[in-house]
């Protein structure tokens, strides 16, 4: 019998063209399973054939896993209890009991070569995909075999790929038989064999479209640097080039528009703004908001957003229909980007500096005018005013040495006495809550401050009370108390 499995083993690995090893894998599996019907239980079964014999060995086996945490004793067994019998087994590691092997024979042939096919299938599929990956290619092309409630089945020669309804593009009528193409986002390896996922409403779609049409980005003399869409209706591609002989909008364009035409027609009429992609964020934005012209911009590093300012003839179309505009430009260059009238910006600085020069007069105990002077100075802060360099506040003409060292004096002062007082907030902080992921000592003096010294007292919080407490975003609020409750559901699994 055993001459007999490696004639089998030869014969399907040149029939089918595939390596020797996958057969003999796929005949393992194919006994490991019939071993397995043995037993009432559910259990784990391996099973070894000789590559040079065809004589095979199949076993029982048990994972390894840490004291307590055995969920199944049929596949299963605690550290303790296999160190009896392997000293220095670990975690992870498998202990097997030898069993009678079965003959290949005696599984039935059929119910044999129906694995063995499948997993020659399943490494046919997989070497079809390896080989359109190995070419670099990011797009595939092939026509619609079948639609589904889940989306589409895409054949492009030996090759068939997934493009789910959620990565279509909205009010696309797709038909059977019809030639679409697609990014290729991801391989699924669940299920049978691998198989490719396609995209059409990624921004990567769009850049390979365009480096499909436009020569010069496959040749490199031409960048497309970030992409942003609203699948079926709008997009935005941020362009750069190094070649001062190369206008980098007019060649993404086209001779009469052909290039973007061809983009547009693969993209179900989803219209396309090209802008010049610039190192200077503030320039980036600007370029990303066209067609609307913008006025100013004032810049937050801190905050990473901006405001932009437009008149009011331009407020419409900066921030486009249902906001279209703004968004896509604000994913484009990932700036925050908060759009204004002058006169609604005017009113958010005038505010701004009001509460900065109440902060100056009260801290530093100074009057208005020196407070004035500070902020139109560019200070924005104690900690600026404490340690910034101290020829640049003698640069201020306003003040002299004597008051320049005052102010540096007094800000450290309130500085060290913060700073103490927050430490003292902490006293009846738990060391818990402080080492929690994504907990800073700023963030817990402030809870101490809404009486919130443990991690259980933040797990209880709902996020708008977080939010209330500390001032933090939404996203960051709900993140964190997700991380103070990971115990509870830690607990419950145990």
């Amino acid at each position: 019998m055993s001459r007999e499995v490696l004639l089998l083993v030869d014969a399907l690995a040149r029939e089918k063209s595939v390596a020797r090893e996958v057969v003999f894998a796929a005949l393992e599996s194919a006994l490991a399973s019939a071993t397995k019907k043995r037993f009432t239980e559910e259990v784990d079964c391996r099973v070894s054939i000789d590559r040079e014999t065809g004589e095979s060995e199949a076993f029982r086996r048990w994972l390894v896993v840490p004291d307590g945490e055995m969920e199944d004793h049929d596949i299963q067994m605690i550290l303790t209890e296999a160190q009896k019998q392997i000293p220095d087994i670990q975690v992870g590691d498998y202990v097997e009991e030898e069993l009678e092997p079965i003959e290949a024979g005696r599984i039935g042939a059929q119910a044999a070569k129906q694995v063995i096919l499948q997993k020659i299938r399943d490494a046919e599929r997989e070497q079809i995909i390896n080989d359109f990956l190995g070419r670099g290619d990011s797009l595939l092309s092939g026509t619609i075999k079948r639609l589904d409630r889940e989306g589409a089945v895409i054949e492009s020669g030996k090759i068939e790929a997934r493009l789910p309804r959620d990565q279509m593009i909205p009010k696309e009528n797709l038909r059977v038989g019809d030639r679409v193409r697609g990014w290729v986002a991801r391989i699924n390896r669940e299920g049978r064999g691998p198989q490719l996922i396609l995209s059409r409403t990624a921004p990567e779609f769009i850049m390979e479209l365009f480096r499909l049409e436009v020569p010069e980005i496959e040749q490199g003399l031409l960048q497309v640097k970030a992409a942003a869409r609203d699948s079926g209706v709008r997009a935005k591609i941020a362009v750069h080039t190094t070649d001062r002989r190369i206008d980098p909008i007019g060649t993404c364009v086209g001779v009469r528009g052909s290039r973007v035409q061809a983009v547009t027609g693969e993209l179900a009429g989803e219209r396309v703004d090209i802008v010049l992609w610039s190192e200077d964020p503030a320039q980036f934005v600007i370029g990303a908001l066209a067609p609307a012209n913008v006025s100013s911009i004032v810049v937050d590093e801190e905050k990473h957003s901006m405001d932009v300012v437009v008149d009011e003839d331009n407020l419409a179309l900066a921030i486009g229909t249902g906001g279209r505009n703004v968004r896509l430009a604000s994913e484009l260059t990932g700036w925050q980007i908060n759009i204004m009238t002058a006169e609604e910006s005017a009113g958010k600085q005038a505010n701004e500096r009001s509460v900065l020069r109440g902060m100056f007069m009260a801290k530093l105990d100074v009057d208005e005018e020196v407070a004035d002077i500070l902020i139109d100075e560019g200070f924005s802060s104690l900690d600026e005013v404490a340690y910034v360099p101290l020829n640049e506040m003698l640069e201020i003409e306003a003040f002299d040495e004597d008051t320049v060292n005052e102010l540096r004096d007094r800000a450290r002062n309130v500085l060290l006495t913060e700073a103490i007082a927050k430490e003292e907030k902490l006293e009846s902080t738990t060391e818990d809550l402080l080492t929690l992921e994504g907990m800073d000592r700023d963030l817990a003096a402030k809870l101490a401050d809404a009486n919130v010294h443990t991690r259980e007292e933040l797990a209880e919080l709902a996020v708008d009370e977080l939010v209330e407490a500390t001032g933090l975003d939404e996203e960051r609020a709900k993140s964190l108390i997700m991380k103070a409750r990971a115990h509870w559901f830690e607990n419950e699994s145990a």
